[in-house]
């Protein structure tokens, strides 16, 4: 399928509800389908938006190992209201596999639309709002998760997003401002009532940023709530961890972050193992480097090598971790300045 080739269902089967993994045996060709606002998703394993991470080297190399949905970067919607080169490269969906969600942050809801619209044209199949992103610089700004304070503006902004474009809008969100804080639970019935199609939860407050347990009991008092999809988010850091928030929650799809950094085989373990009950083996310590390279490659050919090698030290180092003289390896990757040396340091690993 390329990027243009989207499937669209009716909206009776995106209603549908899901039973448990454990309560489905399936047969072995039997694939269950995920569907956001009537576009069908191949498989219920999303890869997180994560700032300097998904760009577009790494969703094409999520996708090649069978994640069913792939988000950028979140991108500022006054980037693309001023057309900065920068923020479209960003949005650049060009040679990748349909579907794909466009994560836009903003505070104010007119840039908003404007930036929504923009990215449909660019292609989007889905628009993302982001009103979960923890970090400093972001929700100083009233972006992010600080936009969950003001649930009326949350609520004109998502109306105002679904009116503006064609495309589904989705909502991704933390559980709340502060440890105590589940206002996630108002904000999830907003998003249905003003036309959102799909929630993607973090159960972790904004204080908490990555500390701590996420709150899975949370997603599951939320998909009894609403009646358009769940992804739930938060500590799957194997296969097991998705069936397991799966089959406790019965949220509609996981959506995995920091684990795919470095480890994007992630995604075609949890493929297997939630939609095929097969539990395969970890990569080879040989199909990790040639992973780094093949990304290597891909960045460079988006970016320019100055730019590539530059971004990708740290994920070259994340795909050696725990490999033999790792951290001899790490100070040589930050030392290297040009593709060549990159390649010469991995190809030495064993």
């Amino acid at each position: 399928m390329t990027q243009g080739d989207v499937f669209v269902v009716s909206s009776k089967m995106t209603q549908q509800k899901r039973p448990p993994v454990s309560s489905v045996p399936l047969l072995p060709w039997e694939v269950f389908m995920f569907c956001i606002g009537g576009i069908n998703i191949k498989n219920r394993v999303i890869a997180a938006p994560l700032a300097g991470v998904t760009d577009k080297a790494f969703r094409i190399i999520a996708r090649s190992f069978g994640c069913g949905l792939v988000y950028t970067e979140m991108i500022s919607d006054m980037g693309l209201v001023y057309n900065q080169s920068r923020t479209l490269k960003m949005a650049d969906l060009s040679e990748e596999e349909a579907p794909i969600a466009v994560q836009i942050f903003g505070s104010e809801i007119e840039p908003m639309i404007k930036a929504a619209r923009i990215v449909e044209k660019l292609g989007a199949h889905i628009i993302d709002i982001n009103m979960g992103c923890p970090t400093p610089k972001i929700v100083k700004n009233g972006e992010g998760a600080a936009l969950m304070k003001d649930l009326n503006k949350c609520r004109l902004m998502i109306r105002e997003m679904v009116r503006s474009v064609q495309v589904p809008v989705t909502v991704k969100m933390r559980k709340g401002w502060d440890t105590h804080d589940s206002t996630c639970l108002e904000l999830a019935g907003i998003a249905q009532e003003e036309g959102a199609s799909a929630i993607a939860l973090h159960p972790r407050s904004r204080s908490q940023f990555f500390s701590g347990h996420a709150d899975w009991k949370i997603i599951k008092e939320i998909k009894k709530e609403v009646d358009i999809p769940v992804i739930g988010n938060g500590d799957i850091w194997s296969a097991q961890d998705a069936v397991r928030m799966i089959e406790s929650t019965e949220c509609d799809a996981v959506m995995i972050g920091r684990a795919a950094m470095g480890n994007p085989f992630i995604f075609r373990e949890t493929v297997e193992l939630l939609e095929h009950q097969k539990k395969i083996a970890a990569a080879s310590v040989q199909e990790r480097l040639a992973t780094a390279i093949r990304q290597l490659e891909l960045s460079c050919r988006y970016k320019g090598e100055a730019v590539a090698i530059r971004e990708m030290r740290k994920h070259f180092a994340w795909y050696t971790k725990g490999l033999r003289g790792a951290a001899r390896i790490r100070e040589e990757i930050n030392r290297a300045s040009s593709k060549e040396e990159l390649l010469t340091i991995i190809q030495q690993v064993q």
